[in-house]
């Protein structure tokens, strides 16, 4: 049987969260939402739509990476905005994250996060080693 691992980087938040950033089954990586936090815990972006996306996929790949996986194995995410409207700001950085779009993808709206300063937060799925 195959046991679970949990990856936590080297953040001080992580240390403090109660869960883990990640947890890896096999070849599979499961991280846990990741909102605009920087490794220390201070919110990245506040009012930037833009910013805090581009924090959230730098968040996932750094747990991704303590599995020995890329963006690039990616299979799904799941995305929740506070803002519809704001949208094509989240989906801009986006494309630019995954240009070929080669994954499966949800979005949700959520009229509040956890705090109500975080505008996005993402899941994902990746399978280590799936990726070109």
């Amino acid at each position: 049987m195959t046991k679970k691992v949990a990856l936590n980087p080297d953040w001080p938040r992580a240390a403090n969260a109660g869960f883990a950033m990640g947890m890896q089954v096999g070849d599979t990586v499961y991280v846990s939402g990741q909102v605009a936090l920087d490794g220390d815990g201070n919110i990245v972006g506040v009012g930037d739509m833009s910013a805090q996306a581009r924090q959230v996929f730098d968040n996932i790949e750094a747990v991704l990476a303590e599995a020995g996986a890329t963006m690039a194995d990616i299979v799904k995410i799941t995305t929740y905005v506070t803002d519809m409207a704001r949208y094509a700001e989240y989906n801009a950085v986006r494309a630019a994250v995954f240009p070929d779009a080669r994954i499966a993808s949800a979005t949700v709206t959520s009229p509040r996060l956890v705090k109500p300063e975080y505008l996005v937060e993402v899941e994902a799925t990746a399978v280590i080693g799936s990726g070109p």
